[in-house]
């Protein structure tokens, strides 16, 4: 962090008893003081969210994680071989939001580790639809999508109310997180292995929201990035020339 963002919150971090969370980034210190109210703030304009405890400030408690698969994997040297874990983690609030995170370390719990950090930066909103009749809360997703890794590939298919999760026990995993209750799937290609598997279905789900459907049609109104809104307040507060001189 280098310091950045001093004297901000006022000891509103480190409740949990880690060391306060000093931000990095412009994000990270208008979500810190309180600008940014909302995580779909940051989803609207597309910002790219670098510090994962911008998404523990708004999901926080609701979001799980489960580790999916931890696999050796090897790479030969001169002295035989270098094991090193892989740590594929499934991260969701069950209602909305899922993400998937890859990591290799030398030991498993930092491998976990890491990887819980990426699936928190990888975190993508889930856009839920209906099958039929719009009666209730939103329960599958609003069409067909396809996400593709490797040679995976899977396909997402809304289901009506009542159906469940008609999936291999992975991808049944990351919809569960993503908080989607009916939905058929189908897989083709090599579907053993669990890392493509599992980034297929969450490409599959992160395309909901990239599909342009009819009650989308509306015109868009345009409002300014939290960046533009808050420009002045982020270059009195948090200029490093002006703390430079204070300093």
């Amino acid at each position: 962090g280098r310091g950045r963002g001093r004297g901000r919150g006022r000891g509103r971090g480190g409740k949990d008893g880690d060391k306060e969370w000093v931000p990095a980034t412009k994000l990270g210190r208008l979500v810190k003081d309180q600008k940014i109210k909302s995580i779909e703030e940051i989803y609207l304009f597309s910002l790219p969210v670098k510090e994962f405890e911008i998404i523990d400030h708004f999901l926080g408690t609701s979001l799980k994680d489960e580790v999916l698969k931890i696999m050796p994997v090897q790479k030969q040297t001169t002295a035989g071989q270098r094991t090193r874990f892989k740590a594929i983690v499934a991260l969701g609030d069950f209602n909305g939001h899922v993400g998937l995170g890859v990591k290799c370390s030398k030991e498993v719990a930092t491998a976990i580790r890491g990887a819980i950090i990426l699936g928190k930066l990888s975190i993508v909103p889930v856009r839920r639809g209906y099958w039929g009749n719009k009666l209730g809360a939103p329960h599958t997703i609003p069409g067909k999508v396809t996400g593709k890794c490797g040679s995976s590939s899977m396909r997402l298919i809304p289901a009506p109310r009542g159906t469940g999760i008609v999936a291999a026990p992975v991808p049944k995993k990351l919809l569960t997180m993503a908080g989607i209750d009916d939905v058929y799937t189908q897989s083709v290609g090599a579907t053993a292995t669990l890392g493509n598997f599992a980034k297929a279905t969450f490409f599959a789900i992160s395309k909901t929201y990239s599909f342009l459907t009819p009650d989308l049609w509306a015109e868009t109104h345009f409002t300014k990035s939290p960046y533009e809104e808050y420009t002045d307040y982020l270059a009195k507060h948090h200029d490093p020339e002006a703390r430079k001189v204070a300093a």
